[in-house]
Formats: structure tokens, sequence, C-alpha cells
């Protein structure tokens, strides 16, 4: 693909304006080609649409995605839709720094979908907030609401005496899930 991509005319790059960035207008240039895709658990070949997509400002950066859109599909909108990766990228960063997403530990498939369907509902609050205030608050981020959320939420005061409470508790369920463990490897070799 990078030698095909070498060895087009500067003429067969078409410069596409795909969206409105924090940088000004995104501009790509992008190359399509109709090719022939043999995917190994599959007995049929497919016709697809190979995107090269190079940046304006880094010439050196491309970028190469494979497309099962219509034949008669434009250049203008494989490169659209090719762009759309950076929506996909940014939501999991927000998830990250301002849900949680990745700040799990669990030991089951229930706990673990748990945890996500949370850091889901979470960010879908964050969409919708940000939907809401667009018009008030154009730049709002992620990270903007957790800061509000964290400031104007009604808080709790804990008192020192519920903390080692709670910590005791934590500690009473981390030995027991401990002590299950041992025993669960003591039965296995009793059993070979």
């Amino acid at each position: 693909m990078a030698e095909w991509a070498a060895n087009q005319p500067e003429q067969a790059w078409r410069r596409i304006a795909i969206r409105h960035s924090t940088k000004g207008r995104l501009q790509v240039d992008i190359l399509t080609q109709r090719v022939w895709v043999w995917l190994d658990d599959q007995n049929t070949v497919r016709q697809w649409h190979l995107v090269v997509r190079r940046e304006v400002g880094a010439r050196e950066t491309i970028k190469y995605s494979f497309c099962n859109a219509a034949s008669e599909t434009a250049p203008e909108r494989l490169a659209y839709m090719q762009g759309q990766r950076y929506f996909v990228e940014r939501f999991f960063q927000d998830a990250k720094t301002s849900v949680g997403l990745d700040h799990y530990q669990t030991r089951g498939w229930l706990a673990w979908h748990h945890h996500m369907a949370m850091v889901m509902m979470a960010t879908l609050f964050m969409l919708e907030t940000r939907l809401a205030h667009k018009g008030a608050y154009p730049l709002l981020s992620c990270p903007d609401i957790a800061t509000l959320l964290a400031h104007f939420l009604p808080r709790r005061d804990i008192t020192p005496e519920e903390v080692l409470r709670q910590m005791t508790f934590r500690h009473r369920q981390r030995q027991a899930s401990i002590d299950s463990a041992y025993a669960s490897q003591r039965l296995a070799n009793v059993i070979k």
C-alpha cells in the first residue's frame, strides 16, 4: 500500500476539508482506490475502498483504511467517514480521564460489566450536559463538568470513625477473598 501511494502522481491526491477543529478547518489530501480484499475467515473476495489520507501540514503522516461503503461513494464521504475515528478516540480519552473507564479492579465479568455500564451512563450524562449548554458554553468539556460537579454537589462530611469503619469492612472483604483463594488452592492440591 505504501509503495502504491508513493508512486501516485501529485494530481491524483484530492484536497478535502473534513471538519472544523480547534486549530481551524481540518484539511487532508486523500487517495481512494477500489481493491479486492480476501479475509482469512471467509471464502469470498470482497471489493472495498482503500482510503489513503495524508495530513496537509505533515505530509509524512499517512493513514491507510479499508472501507466497505458502496462503490459509488464519493471521496469526500470516504474522507469524512475515515476522519470519524477521532471522535471514538476522544470518547475513550474523556471516559478515562473524567469518569474512570480505566479505574476498575474486578475479578469477574459481572463486576466489569457493571463498571462499564456506570462509565457509559456517566459519559452520556456529560455529553447531554455539554449539548444542553452548548450555546452559553461552547467549549465546555468533560473535565470542566467533573470539576463543577466536585465543587458544587453537596458533600456529606464523613467522620473519622466512619472512615475507619469503612476501611475495616474493606479489609475484612479483602481478607475473606484471600482466604478463599488459598482454600481453593489447598482443595485443588488435595484432589490431585
